[in-house]
C-alpha cells in the first residue's frame, strides 16, 4: 500500500511539473502604434498613436546587398527589377510594400516588392528571422488572420495569393485570382477573404476603349479555410448593370461595414467610390468626390489611381478617402453621402484608423508625411514627418518602449509635444509613455530625446492642463527655442508683447509664452486663454513648471 501511494506521489508530481513547464510564460506588455511603411527607403517608421512622435526607425532591406547580388546573377529577375523600378516605382526602387506586426510584437511581416519576397522581421533585433520567396516576380498588398498564424500576400505576376504560415515562413496555400491581385481583407470571423485583383495598371493603353487589354480583374470571396473562391465577380459589369457604363473593373482600396453586408470600394480611374451589396449582389449608390486634376489625362494617373485609400470609422457613421491625385483626404457621412475635405497634400496613398477608430490616418507619399484626421470634427488634427515616400499604414503592437519625447516639437494652439491644452491629467499621463521625471502636486515632467531638456505640464486645480512648457533645443517654432540667442526672438516675432522682464508673448493674441534670460531663450511655452489673461496668473503657472524669476 505504502509503494502505491509513493508511486501515485510519484506520478503527481510529474504532472504538476509537466504543467508548469507546459504553461506559457506572461506576455511581455505592449503598446498600440502604428507601422508607416517607406517604400522608396527601405524603412519602417514605429509611431507612438498617443503623441505622434517616432518610437523607432526600422531598416527593412538589411540584406540588401545580398539580394542586389542574387537577383544581378538571374537575366529574369533583373529584368522584372528594373521594370518595376520604372514602371511600378516611378523610378525609384520598391523595398516596402506592406506590413503587419506579430499578436505579441516582437516581430513585423513584410512584403518587398522589389526583392519579390516576404520576410519576418525582430523589432528589437533588427535582424530577418526567415525570408520567403513569393510566386512570380513581385509581392504586394498584404492581410494577417486574427490569431497571427497566417499571413495573405498578393503574388502580382502569378495570379494568385501565396499564404504563409508565420511561424516558418512555408507558403502553405495558394489561391487564384485574377491578373495582378492587389487587395486582400480578413472578415471580422477570419472565416472569409475579400479579395481584388486589378489588372496591368502600369500600361498606358487607359483608354476605355482599351480597357480589354488590362487583363482579368475580379473582386472575389474566398473560405479562408480552404482557399475556395465561393463568389467572383466583375464590377464593370456590375456598374453597367445598374446604370453606369464605361467604369473599370479594378477594385482598389475597399472597407467594409461593421455587420460586412455591404462593401465600399475604390475603383481605377474612378474620383469617388461605390456603395455594393454584398447580399444582393449589386451597386446601391455611386458617390462621386472633387476632382481637381484640371483635365489630366487617365495615361498620367499614378497606376490608374485616381483615389488610393478608403477606410470606415468602426461605427459605420462616416469613411475616410484619399483623393492620390487631387491632393486631398475627405471625410464622407456614410448615410447622407455628404463629404469635407478634412486635410491636404501631394499624393496621399492610403488611411487607416487609429485602434479606437476616432482617427483616420492618411500617408502623403509626396510630402514624406502623415496626417492625422478627427472622424468627430472632420479636420486634421496634427501631422507628423516620416521617411521617403509613405504608402501603406497599419495599426499594430509593438514592446512597451521606455522613450522620451520627440527631440523635435511645434508649438500649436492646442499644445505642445503631445501634451494637449485643457486635457484631463490622469488621462494624459496614461497616454504618454515616456519616464516622469518628476511629479508634483500640479505639474508632470518628462524627458525628451537625445536632450538635456524636459517638458512640463502645470495643471489647473481641476487637474486640466492649463500650460506645457520646454526647455529642450529643437522644440519650437521659426528657429525660436531653448538655447537660441534672445535676437532670434525679435526676429521671429515683430508683434510680440513684452509681458515681463524676459517674458513674452509671440503676438497679442497668441497662446506661444517665450522666456529669456542673459540674452538666451530659455524656455518656450504654450498657455489656455485663461492661464494668459493675468501676467500674475501667468507667472503662476510657470512657477509650477519650475521657472523661478
Amino acid at each position: 500500500m505504502a509503494c502505491v501511494r509513493k508511486l501515485a506521489l510519484l506520478v503527481l508530481s510529474a504532472v504538476v511539473t509537466g504543467l508548469a513547464a507546459a504553461a506559457p510564460a506572461s506576455a511581455a506588455p505592449t503598446q498600440d502604434v502604428l507601422y508607416v511603411g517607406n517604400n522608396w527607403d527601405g524603412t519602417a517608421d514605429i509611431i507612438n498613436v498617443q503623441n505622434f512622435t517616432r518610437i523607432k526607425r526600422l531598416n527593412i532591406i538589411p540584406d540588401k546587398q545580398e539580394r542586389l547580388t542574387e537577383i544581378s546573377k538571374d537575366p529574369v529577375r533583373q529584368g522584372y527589377f528594373l521594370a518595376i523600378r520604372e514602371l511600378v516605382g516611378e523610378g525609384h526602387d520598391q523595398y516596402v510594400d506592406d506590413m503587419f506586426s506579430s499578436n505579441d510584437g516582437t516581430e513585423i511581416y513584410v512584403s518587398r516588392p522589389s526583392f519579390a519576397d516576404v520576410i519576418a522581421l525582430n523589432v528589437a533585433t533588427g535582424k530577418i528571422r526567415w525570408r520567403t520567396k513569393i510566386d512570380g516576380q513581385r509581392a504586394d498588398h498584404m492581410a494577417i488572420s486574427k490569431d497571427g498564424k497566417q499571413v495573405l500576400v498578393s503574388a502580382s505576376t502569378a495570379r494568385n495569393i501565396n499564404v504563409i504560415d508565420t511561424a516558418s515562413g512555408r507558403i502553405t496555400k495558394r489561391i487564384e485570382s485574377g491578373d495582378q491581385p492587389h487587395e486582400n481583407s480578413f472578415s471580422a470571423d477570419g472565416t472569409k477573404i475579400f479579395h481584388a485583383s486589378i489588372g496591368t495598371v502600369y500600361t498606358p493603353t487607359d483608354a476605355p476603349a482599351l480597357d480589354a487589354t488590362k487583363g482579368d480583374r475580379y473582386f472575389q470571396i474566398i473560405d479562408a479555410r480552404t482557399g475556395n473562391v465561393i463568389k467572383r465577380v466583375e464590377m464593370g459589369q456590375k456598374m453597367a448593370e445598374a446604370g453606369y457604363p464605361g467604369f473599370s473593373s479594378a477594385v482598389r482600396p475597399m472597407a467594409l461595414s461593421p455587420d460586412e453586408k455591404k462593401v465600399y470600394f475604390q475603383l481605377s480611374f474612378f474620383h469617388g467610390f461605390v456603395e455594393y451589396d454584398l447580399e444582393r449582389d449589386k451597386v446601391l449608390r455611386v458617390k462621386n468626390l472633387p476632382d481637381f486634376t484640371n483635365g489630366l489625362p487617365r495615361e498620367a494617373y499614378l497606376l490608374d489611381s485616381a483615389h488610393h485609400g478608403l477606410s470606415m470609422n468602426p461605427e459605420g457613421t462616416k469613411l475616410c478617402a484619399a483623393g492620390t491625385m487631387s491632393d486631398y483626404a475627405a471625410i464622407i457621412d456614410r448615410q447622407t453621402f455628404r463629404h469635407q475635405i478634412a486635410s491636404r497634400g501631394k499624393k496621399p496613398y492610403w488611411s487607416t484608423n487609429s485602434g479606437d477608430g476616432k482617427l483616420c490616418f492618411i500617408s502623403y507619399s509626396g510630402d514624406d508625411a502623415v496626417s492625422v484626421v478627427s472622424y468627430r470634427t472632420e479636420r486634421e488634427v496634427a501631422r507628423f514627418r516620416v521617411g521617403y515616400h509613405p504608402q501603406r499604414m497599419r495599426m499594430g503592437v509593438a514592446p512597451l518602449a521606455v522613450t522620451c519625447l520627440g527631440a523635435r516639437a511645434r508649438p500649436k494652439r492646442s499644445g505642445f509635444s503631445g501634451v494637449g491644452i485643457g486635457r484631463e491629467r490622469r488621462a494624459l499621463e496614461k497616454a504618454i509613455t515616456s519616464p516622469v521625471l518628476r511629479r508634483r502636486g500640479r505639474s508632470t515632467r518628462w524627458c525628451v530625446k537625445g536632450s538635456r531638456g524636459t517638458v512640463t505640464a502645470a495643471f489647473t486645480r481641476r487637474q486640466k492642463v492649463g500650460l506645457v512648457l520646454s526647455t529642450a533645443r529643437g522644440h519650437g517654432t521659426k528657429g525660436v527655442w531653448a538655447g537660441r540667442r534672445a535676437s532670434r526672438l525679435r526676429r521671429a516675432f515683430r508683434n510680440r508683447k513684452r509681458i515681463a522682464r524676459g517674458l513674452y508673448r509671440a503676438g497679442p493674441r497668441s497662446r506661444l509664452v517665450v522666456g529669456t534670460r542673459r540674452g538666451k531663450i530659455s524656455f518656450v511655452a504654450v498657455a489656455s486663454r485663461g492661464v494668459l489673461k493675468k501676467p500674475r496668473t501667468l507667472r503662476g503657472y510657470l512657477r509650477l513648471a519650475g521657472v523661478r524669476r
